[in-house]
């Protein structure tokens, strides 16, 4: 394999009249954990099945691991792992049943799936309810059993379609922690997010993906300065954000923009400055506001 675990050029798909993907170039270094960021109908998932050979593209080179998706496909499966948005786990069985059937599915042998099955349960922090039938877990411990699912073979490259899309934030995090120490053992993980701050927490780099084409590339802190040096943030009185505005942060810029703001603005709004975040980047990267940027904060 070379520097790269992924290597994408000119991706194109469509289904029907819809273009999905349109002309998808992107680079993802070996040992990375790599997140595709974007909107709902952006493409992730989409990218996602291509890259994992479970949907044909209909332009573009697309190789995983060193293998060509499309004429060595099956050397690209035995090379990835996958974990779909929904738990693909069966609810009546346990975790432990779960495991043994991958494990012996997958090739080994009886002794071989019984020690991976013990290492995964102690690893994913499942141990005590291993002998529990799945239908009983919360959904933080499906999310984890579908992971450890996952790995039961060791592969070099793991694809996490929006791992965390509906975990709590105890849950989310744990999973976090696990996602990093599968990093640590040399795992290229390509993840696809609706959340800025996952992205921004795991990510070594970052692509954000919206129309089907990808606008932005970088860490997050390259992608935050894309937006400007300081964001101006507006508060009401009851201490609502009701508006940020990127700046350059130079003194000129600013104060044009708060002269700007004087006779546009309620007197008693609060003006503070920080520094940019992920949501910034989100908005200015996947909407036509590139300026006065609005925000609802929940």
């Amino acid at each position: 394999m070379s520097g790269f675990a992924i290597e994408v050029v000119g991706l194109k798909k469509k289904f029907g009249k819809q273009v999905v993907l349109d002309g998808v170039d992107l680079k993802v270094p070996t040992g990375y954990v790599y997140a595709l960021l974007g909107p709902n109908g952006a493409g992730k998932t989409t990218l996602i099945n291509i890259l994992s050979t479970l949907v044909t593209a209909d332009e573009g080179n697309v190789r995983v691991a060193g293998y060509d998706v499309r004429s060595e496909a099956n050397e690209v499966k035995r090379s990835i792992s996958l974990t779909g948005q929904f738990a693909a786990v069966d609810e009546i069985l346990t975790a432990e049943e779960n495991l043994n059937m991958i494990g012996r599915l997958c090739g080994l042998t009886s002794e071989q799936s019984a020690m991976r099955t013990a290492d995964l349960l102690e690893h994913f922090n499942l141990v005590d309810a291993a002998k529990k039938q799945v239908k009983t877990y919360s959904g933080g411990m499906r999310r984890r059993l579908d992971l450890a699912i996952s790995l039961v073979v060791n592969r070099p490259v793991l694809f996490l379609d929006e791992p965390t899309t509906g975990l709590d934030t105890t849950s989310r995090r744990a999973l976090w922690e696990v996602i990093l120490e599968l990093k640590k053992q040399g795992i290229t993980i390509f993840l696809t997010t609706q959340y800025l701050e996952e992205a921004d927490q795991l990510a070594d780099r970052i692509a954000v993906i919206t129309g089907g084409r990808i606008v932005a590339t970088g860490t997050a802190e390259e992608l935050k300065s894309q937006v400007g040096g300081e964001v101006i943030e507006l508060r009401n009185a009851k201490d609502d954000v009701i508006r940020t505005i990127p700046t350059t942060g130079s003194i000129q810029d600013i104060r044009f923009t708060l002269n700007e703001l004087a006779s546009k603005v309620p007197q008693d709004t609060k003006i503070s400055l920080r520094k940019p975040s992920m949501d910034d980047v989100f908005l200015a990267l996947t909407t036509n506001k590139t300026n006065n940027l609005e925000e609802s904060i929940s």
